[in-house]
């Protein structure tokens, strides 16, 4: 932070960024000293977790959160007894703590708190043998300024240049879907500087129509070019994102009922299959929707997915990391790690080499065959719409020998989502004779 503020100041605030931290910050003594440190703003997670009921059993993965914190199941949620106010009461104490240190310090405003390092110090009657060597001098040491007169503080405001991103013009365009429901279909190019796309676009339909969005492909914008991070985060159902191109990190983050398709420009001299056309972490946290890519993903692909159908032609480390429902299948390689913590949902994986089994993490799921002519159809379903969504070579081939193609799925599944299956199966052979 130290150094951070100094290129600040040497810069002459010519940057516009403003600090902020977190990592337990729990009172207004950690506040003070991360102000102290040149923090201008501080982030609160695992305290205001608690504040509303969670008890750190640390399974928030598995979805049997006992408090309701951490779960989508509707019999723990209603366990939840957390309330706004309960947060609104932890940051007023923490708050007067912070004035009253503040005071003590003869400091008026939070403002003239920050980076006044030469406010603290260290406490050598209380170093720990771990800390034995460490030198505190420049952290403590305070910034050098180019013009004595230069703040520590962001003194200019930040313009994100939210008036000109793409989303306004994909709202414009979309307006009569989502005023009067009807069909858009329209094309445009995307940059790598275009991020979220889609995400303003999918608010302005979650606040006119709710969770359920719209009918089916009410919206179809097919977009060419590099797309920038988090590309159809939250994607409202009845919006399609066709990319003729590549995208980076966060793809489809908390897809929630849209469809994404990619595939790469026509003319592309390179196989799909063997190059990789979204970055890291995507459909993380995605809840439901579609996505179809022809190409591999990086590492960390459909982490926490609770409910997204997607197909993509190989991925990188950690896979399906924490999944708790949907479907994921994998027409391809996969890295280390696959499965970890992955208590819902089912992953299908063709094995062309044989090693799948050995980058599985066994923790909390089983390796099995395609077990059932349901998930044979469920499966199959999938491929197919991938292939006519992307005309994906391989999945032509899965289906041109789709009995050989089989028998090289893996199904990986978490055993209690398993149990969880067949009660759900047996209830409704029951209920209908």
């Amino acid at each position: 932070l130290a150094e951070t503020h100094q290129t600040l100041v040497m810069n002459d605030l010519r940057s516009r960024v403003v600090i902020q931290t977190d990592g337990q910050i729990k009172t207004g003594r950690d506040v003070a000293i991360a102000a102290m440190l040149g923090a201008e703003e501080c982030g609160f997670a695992t305290s205001a977790l608690i504040s509303v009921g969670c008890i750190m059993m640390r399974k928030c993965e598995k979805n049997t959160c006992p408090v309701g914190v951490a779960t989508q199941d509707p019999r723990l949620r209603e366990k939840f007894a957390g309330r706004p106010e309960d947060v609104v009461n932890m940051m007023t104490f923490i708050a007067e703590d912070l004035r009253l240190i503040m005071a003590e310090l003869g400091v008026r405003t939070f403002d003239d708190l920050v980076g006044r390092n030469d406010l603290l110090e260290a406490d050598e009657a209380v170093r720990q043998w771990k800390a034995h060597g460490v030198d505190l001098s420049a952290v403590l040491s305070p910034p050098v300024k180019k013009n004595p007169s230069s703040p520590v503080i962001c003194c200019i405001p930040q313009d994100h240049g939210i008036a000109r991103v793409l989303d306004r013009t994909l709202i414009e365009k979309c307006a009569a879907a989502i005023e009067d429901g009807e069909k858009v279909d329209f094309e445009l190019p995307i940059r790598n500087t275009d991020r979220t796309a889609g995400t303003m676009l999918s608010h302005e339909i979650a606040k006119r129509h709710g969770l359920a969005g719209l009918p089916d492909d009410t919206i179809h914008v097919k977009l060419k070019g590099s797309a920038g991070q988090s590309f159809g985060a939250w994607l409202s159902h009845g919006v399609t994102l066709e990319l003729e191109g590549d995208a980076n990190d966060y793809v489809g983050k908390g897809l929630s009922g849209g469809r994404i398709i990619a595939y790469p420009p026509a003319g592309s001299r390179f196989v799909p299959s063997e190059n990789i056309i979204i970055g890291n972490v995507a459909l993380y946290g995605a809840v439901k929707g579609q996505a179809f890519f022809r190409g591999t993903a990086a590492e960390r692909f459909c982490v926490r997915n609770s409910g997204a159908h997607v197909v993509i032609e190989g991925v990188g480390d950690h896979a399906c990391e924490y999944m708790t429902g949907g479907r994921a299948v994998i027409l391809g390689g996969t890295g280390r790690n696959f499965g970890a913590g992955m208590s819902g949902g089912i992953a299908y994986v063709y094995d062309t080499i044989g090693d799948f089994e050995s980058k599985v993490n066994p923790g909390m799921v089983e390796v099995v065959r395609v077990e059932t002519d349901d998930e044979a159809a469920e499966l199959r379903e999938l491929i197919e719409l991938h292939h006519s969504y992307t005309e994906s070579a391989v999945a032509a081939r899965v289906l041109d020998a789709w009995d050989e193609s089989l028998e090289r799925f893996h199904k990986v599944i978490s055993p209690a989502y398993r149990r969880v299956l067949e009660l759900q199966r047996e209830k409704k052979e029951a209920v209908h004779g």
